[in-house]
């Protein structure tokens, strides 16, 4: 399930992997502004990597007076809180200044420590900045995964305003990094294509799914543990699913129009999960759009849920829909998809490459609401191709297992960790 590039030359796994997640806790709850499958990823890999006999430790910005320096999350997995600016949740936007700092403080904490790590490896631009400063000051190589880029967003929806800085930033640090992590080739090739990386230092690595928490299960079972009455969600309904960031690039106003779309006869009522207090503001655009539509009742926004609370919310869905204007990856699907629920999605970025059109769900061209509605109709007039759709996903998606991404990350770092020792040998 991943390349080879960059893989091949390993001959064993780091000893100490020092992964920085500076703007987000992977243990944060899902569903706020910066959460989502990004922080999914983190969690998932380090603990996987640590099963494996890595020592994994994960630094991330202290967002709270209260929090610990030192939380472990899995048998050599550990969440080290950095000081960094206020001790207090920041915008994204206010952290480009505080990358300095945040790694003065991952090098104190390894000095105090007396540590050495064998390589690092940073999420997102604010985390690959900083790593671009501890890599050469510990003289080992620099790897990592952006999971969105600022150019690519703006490509695609034009209304989406992204900093400066981090264009800068990312045109800057993609030329410098040891290796790129992709999630798929479709990635691979707009780095290729808009930034210029050589594709030999960039790996393809999908993300990865909990095949035994993300499983096919009985609908009405599932409904019944989630009470959803009590969330004015009638036990039988016709339920249509969103999961993820309240945003605009997630392409939300299209869904609630597509509902608006529905023919009578197939009545269904969408659910959206996620959002924060930062979200309020969407959240009532969305409202406000719904009402205008006549379908206000049919929307019914849940707020963030538990990570592990998202197999049952799947099961008990009959489509999950995911109309982004982009996805690097697209994790809902593949989560939706394992737990036997077909998807309809935009087909753009990871998505294209996931969701096999006809096979595990539909995905559509265009972004606006008319094919989304017809879609979402043929699915739920039809059980049995819904559930044909979901059988199919469920079998396809055995190939995404977290254990094969962790192995593959390992082999990579490992890769990158003899290179390093080679060349400071040398």
């Amino acid at each position: 399930m991943a390349s080879d590039a960059g893989v091949r030359t390993a001959t064993a796994l780091p000893r100490r992997v020092a992964m920085l997640s500076m703007h987000t806790s992977p243990l944060a709850p899902l569903g706020g502004r910066e959460t989502g499958g990004m922080n999914v990823y983190v969690r998932e890999v380090a603990a996987r990597l640590a099963a494996l006999g890595v020592a994994v430790d994960v630094f991330t910005r202290r967002a709270s007076v209260g929090e610990p320096e030192v939380t472990p999350f899995a048998p050599g997995a550990r969440l080290i809180t950095v000081t960094a600016g206020p001790k207090s949740r920041i915008k994204k936007e206010e952290m480009p200044e505080l990358t300095a700092t945040f790694a003065d403080g991952v090098e104190a904490f390894r000095a105090r420590e007396d540590l050495r790590y064998d390589v690092v490896y940073s999420h997102y631009w604010l985390s690959a900045a900083a790593g671009a400063v501890l890599a050469p000051r510990w003289g080992v190589p620099h790897a990592a995964m952006f999971h969105t880029l600022a150019e690519v967003k703006l490509r695609a929806r034009a209304s989406e305003s992204e900093p400066p800085v981090r264009i800068e930033a990312e045109r800057r640090l993609v030329q410098s990094l040891d290796r790129i992590v992709a999630a798929t080739e479709h990635e691979r090739r707009l780095l290729t294509q808009i930034y210029r990386v050589p594709a030999e230092r960039v790996a393809v690595i999908p993300l990865g799914v909990d095949l035994e928490q993300f499983t096919p299960g009985d609908q009405a079972e599932a409904r019944s543990r989630l009470h959803l009455e009590r969330q004015g969600i009638a036990p039988d309904a016709r339920l249509l699913l969103a999961v993820g960031r309240i945003e605009p690039l997630k392409g939300l106003d299209i869904l609630i129009r597509a509902v608006a779309q529905l023919n009578e006869r197939q009545p269904a009522v969408l659910a959206i999960i996620g959002g924060d207090d930062r979200a309020a503001a969407d959240v009532a655009k969305l409202s406000a759009l719904a009402e205008e539509l006549g379908v206000a009742e049919a929307v019914h926004f849940l707020g963030s849920r538990p990570h592990e609370a998202l197999p049952d919310y799947y099961r008990a869905a009959d489509v999950v829909v995911v109309p982004s204007f982009y996805e690097s990856f697209g994790l809902v699907a593949v989560e939706a998809m394992a737990s036997g629920v077909p998807v309809v999605a935009s087909r753009v970025g990871g998505l294209a490459s996931t969701v096999a059109d006809g096979r595990t769900g539909y995905l559509i061209a265009w972004r606006c609401p008319e094919p989304f509605a017809e879609k979402l109709e043929v699915l739920l007039r039809n059980e049995q191709l819904r559930r044909a759709l979901g059988a199919g996903a469920a079998e396809r998606m055995r190939a995404y297992s977290w254990d094969a991404v962790a192995a593959a990350v390992g082999a990579l770092l490992g890769a990158l960790a003899v290179e390093g020792q080679t060349a400071a040998s040398a």
